[in-house]
């Protein structure tokens, strides 16, 4: 019997790869239009929402966040869908090493304590929720994702950013990966606590680790170069991505990764995409193999 998934987002990072994943493994898809569509009309007959909703640039995360949750809530509530939502580790705050399940939320941010609060509304709610917990986003097609716009912002002139320590782990989620993770972890919500909180391990590696993948295609040397904070703080009073991206700040310099355990458990079959592939995943598609990369990378950045 086929089954039913909503997609909010559905042209965002997580909603379109959510998307192809669902439809790849024989789901019904339906795309939230939120111009015109009644949430809760549009998830009747729905078995699973996917939650891609995220406010722009960062923006209004006070407002908008909670005023999403609680439509989201009201839709499974009314249709009995489970909901899978992206996590992330701002609900962490500032804990260097491996972060998991078992790690305290003792976020230090204003958006970290955002996450705990909507989570948390989740649970009281009562509706079965999954939180597939990542990292940065990679996203083949740059949809918007960390690589495109901080990570490899200069990759054109030959330069990565890094916003503190290079030589620090940070975590990464390969997009495709999560939606695959979401789908196979969907077919067995039945099995799992009606409020799972799953982290997905995905890869972790450095700016250095990153330089030196890069480098192995590159015809031209690629250095490293610190992210201009000073010039966010300048800004942060009339930009207000500029201030938004400064309280992240700490992340980039606190070494981190996600354990992989409990994910192994439930989903012991999963494959990831190997690591560098999805370091080379991030490379702008505009920057043409013969002017920059060597050719024999046409088939990684396709």
């Amino acid at each position: 019997m086929s089954q039913n998934v909503l997609i909010l987002g559905a042209s965002g990072k997580i909603g379109s790869h959510a998307a192809e994943a669902f439809w790849n493994a024989g789901w019904t898809v339906r795309q939230f239009n939120r111009a015109t569509d009644d949430m809760t009309t549009a998830a009747m007959g729905c078995d699973v929402i996917v939650n891609g909703f995220n406010p722009a640039g960062y923006r209004n995360w006070a407002q908008a966040i909670p005023a999403i949750t609680a439509q989201v809530i009201a839709a499974a509530k009314a249709s009995g869908a489970t909901v899978i939502i992206p996590g992330n580790l701002y609900n962490y705050g500032n804990q260097p090493g491996v972060l998991d399940e078992n790690t305290p939320h003792l976020a230090t941010t204003r958006k970290g304590r955002i996450r705990i609060a909507m989570e948390a509304a989740y649970r009281a709610a009562g509706v079965r929720t999954i939180v597939l917990r990542a990292g940065n986003f990679i996203d083949p097609v740059g949809n918007d994702d960390i690589m495109r716009l901080f990570v490899l912002r200069d990759i054109a002139k030959g330069r990565i950013t890094h916003g503190g320590d290079p030589a620090a782990l940070q975590a990464y989620c390969y997009v495709p990966d999560w939606a695959r993770a979401a789908v196979m972890l969907a077919d067995r919500r039945h099995s799992l606590d009606d409020f799972a909180d799953i982290p997905f391990p995905g890869h972790a590696f450095s700016a250095e680790d990153l330089r030196a993948v890069i480098q192995t295609v590159s015809t031209r040397p690629i250095t490293l170069q610190a992210f201009p904070w000073w010039l966010m703080t300048v800004l942060s009073p009339v930009w207000p991505l500029a201030y938004e991206m400064r309280e992240m700040r700490y992340l980039y310099t606190m070494p981190h990764q996600i354990g992989g355990g409990r994910f192994a458990e439930l989903l012991p079959d999963f494959r990831a995409t190997d690591l560098r592939s999805v370091m080379l995943a991030g490379l702008p598609a505009d920057i043409h193999p013969d002017k920059m990369m060597r050719p024999d990378i046409r088939s990684v950045t396709a």
